[in-house]
């Protein structure tokens, strides 16, 4: 696809501010796009007040069930005192269409991300995203879908092998690897049986904004139903030692507000190999949109798909180690 044919290439300024204006905004022309491959986010001047932050949905990815699910979502977790950002409520609605794409607006939110050396940052975080938790297990999306095998794994799979990115050369090796792999992750599901609830299912330090001695919590555009341990194993790094003290942490602040079921920690590398998987899936479908090309110029190059291939690989023995431990 063209760049010119691209949905995103409709977004020009006049359309943008149109679109605010819409909603009864008197907008003063200012515009930054913000840093979003996924959807297009940009903060937008507001005439006499601070300026707002508008969401494009990427159009055909969510239907407005789902995207009402997710704002629902975030209603629920600030009407519990939950340091989120939430939609703005425009009358009886979160969201409104433009030309091809649902929006919705936000108010804009600063801070710095947390520093995860610091072992009360851990249980901060490991507290309020258990009381996150509790809301979320409240009740399960409906419309979205779960982080399971089939769908993080096998679809993943599946798609690239029919999508022709992978050099002919590796094929094989791919289809063996990424086959071994989910056989491996399907015993451990089989295991240690997890609950699932409505989670972030994104949550890792680029969308947590540290203020206020708290983390605000932003971005819930991936939020599904999923294990509570995967909004948990994204902010640990280093070592299996560093990563035990942090998940060590993180699970005494957690324990404060919420029951935790540690046969959970088993699926982290699991969980781990199966965002791997998507991840590729994930470049490899948007590569018609020009944003991707320019973020991942080497998806499309046998390079990538050699160190993807070894990093497969590592997962399938790493599954199969000790993994961290926990001292709660």
């Amino acid at each position: 696809m063209k760049p010119e044919n691209h949905p995103f290439s409709a977004l020009s300024p006049d359309f943008i501010l149109d679109a605010i204006e819409s909603r009864g905004f008197r907008v003063d022309a200012r515009i930054l796009e913000l840093n979003s491959y996924e959807n297009r986010v940009f903060q937008i001047g507001i005439e006499n007040r601070e300026p707002i932050i508008a969401k494009f949905y990427r159009p055909d990815r969510w239907s407005q069930d789902q995207v009402q699910e997710e704002h629902d979502f975030l209603l629920e977790l600030a009407s519990n005192e939950l340091s989120v950002v939430a939609p703005i409520s425009l009358g009886n609605t979160t969201q409104f269409k433009a030309g091809k794409f649902m929006v919705a607006l936000f108010e804009r939110r600063g801070g710095r991300t947390p520093l995860i050396e610091s072992e009360s940052s851990l249980e901060i975080l490991g507290r309020t995203l258990s009381q996150i938790h509790n809301v979320g297990a409240a009740k399960p999306f409906l419309y979205r879908p779960s982080i399971d095998v089939d769908d993080y794994g096998k679809s993943s799979r599946s798609w690239l092998l029919e999508a022709e990115f992978i050099p002919i050369n590796l094929e094989k090796q791919y289809e063996n690897i990424s086959n071994e792999l989910i056989s491996r992750i399907e015993e451990k599901y089989s295991k240690y049986e997890a609950k699932n609830i409505r989670i972030h299912a994104d949550c890792h330090l680029g969308n947590i904004l540290w203020r206020e001695q708290r983390p605000h919590f932003v971005d819930f555009d991936d939020s599904r139903n999923g294990p509570a341990v995967q909004d948990l194993w994204m902010f640990l790094s280093g070592s299996v030692s560093e990563r035990s003290r942090q998940m060590t942490h993180i699970i005494r602040g957690y324990l404060d507000f919420r029951e935790f079921n540690f046969g959970e920690v088993a699926l982290i590398e699991s969980l781990r190999a199966l965002r791997m998987m998507r991840h590729s899936a994930w470049i490899g479908k948007r590569w018609d949109d020009p944003a991707f090309p320019k973020a991942f110029p080497f998806f499309n190059t046998e390079k990538y798909w050699v160190e993807h291939l070894h990093q497969l690989s590592e997962q399938l023995e790493i599954i199969e180690e000790e993994g961290i431990s926990l001292n709660v």
